[in-house]
């Protein structure tokens, strides 16, 4: 079972560093989003700092996984 999950873990991984998404019918759907660049605050010092434009994942439960929870 370990090497199943890690395996599902690697083509997932893999489809989204290609810009694929993918989609777990009943589970959900995984996918890249784009998050803009800008100027957040370091908390410790209070100074300004720019952040840069970044790739990040996203995932949208499906309808099986949010009946489940209820």
């Amino acid at each position: 079972a370990g090497r199943a999950l890690d395996a599902t873990v690697a083509a997932v991984k893999d489809a989204l560093k290609a810009g694929d998404s993918v989609s777990l019918i009943g589970f959900g759907t995984f996918s890249v989003g784009e998050r803009a660049a800008r100027t957040g605050r370091n908390p410790r010092t209070g100074k300004s700092l720019n952040i840069k434009a970044a790739k990040v994942p996203k995932f949208r439960p499906g309808k099986g996984l949010k009946d489940a929870i209820q």
